[in-house]
């Protein structure tokens, strides 16, 4: 997996969402750089790394716990958004990993929520396909970053246009983005544990419109010992919306004892 290790401090692991890539967390790296040496990768199929043959949430989870074993990085607090969040949660079941902030986890959907997330997630990457060529503009528009991050920000005319632009150019050029997505909608939900070598913390946004608020409820029932941090005036994305809670909450959350 293509990789990138910055910083000072206990090495942290970074796992993105669906479509995103290092890139994902450039509003909170520096901040988190300074008190940690993070390890950001780009998960196979995404960004610079190639793909898997087959790729699900178990095949991206061996291919995460085989680089942390020849990184020698067994056992690293970990971060994750999205599809990276429960991708942390699944290596936190396994006993991978030690500390865990996992925001706004994917696989906690029911009933209707699974048919709305890969249907709105489906539409969302058709029309941000179509739009490759004129992309600058709308990212570089406030009100038009506001249209196409409506679903994702609680606010998104507040994020930095270079952000938006590389994100949704990664987006439209993953090649594991449509079979993961089928994976999502159609596998199983993720599991739970009572048991994790490190604490949990499982961060929701307030006004997530991709993975509903009362999800949240089932995540905390797979994962009893965790603790639920509440974002405010959060989307999808904290890591967008509260830059500097959400550094609060790594660093506060995966400290040493």
């Amino acid at each position: 997996m293509n990789f990138i290790r910055r910083g000072n401090g206990p090495p942290l692991l970074m796992l993105h969402g669906i479509g995103g890539s290092i890139r994902s967390w450039d509003t909170i790296a520096d901040a988190l750089a300074a008190h940690r040496e993070l390890v950001l990768v780009d998960l196979p199929g995404f960004g610079a790394s190639p793909p898997l043959p087959n790729v699900s949430i178990a095949t991206l989870a061996d291919a995460v716990t085989s680089f942390l074993a020849e990184q020698g990085l067994t056992g690293i607090d970990c971060v994750g958004s999205s599809m990276g969040a429960r991708l942390v949660l699944e290596l936190a079941r396994r006993g991978v990993v030690g500390n865990v902030v996992s925001l706004d986890p994917g696989g906690f959907w029911q009933g209707w929520e699974v048919g709305f997330f890969g249907g709105s997630v489906a539409l969302s990457i058709k029309l941000i396909r179509a739009l490759q060529s004129v992309l600058p503009l709308f990212t570089g528009n406030p009100v038009l970053r506001t249209v196409l991050f409506a679903q994702f920000s609680a606010h998104p005319w507040t994020i930095p246009a270079d952000v938006a632009l590389t994100e949704l150019r990664t987006f439209a050029s993953a090649p594991s983005f449509d079979p993961l997505l089928e994976q999502l909608v159609h596998g199983p939900p993720q599991e739970g544990s009572v048991s994790t070598p490190g604490r949990v913390v499982i961060g929701w946004g307030r006004r997530d419109l991709v993975c509903f608020p009362p999800q949240a409820a089932r995540a905390m029932r797979a994962f009893p010992n965790a603790r639920l941090h509440w974002f405010a005036n959060c989307g999808h994305f904290p890591h967008w919306d509260s830059p500097e809670e959400t550094v609060h909450l790594i660093l506060g959350a995966t400290a040493a004892p």
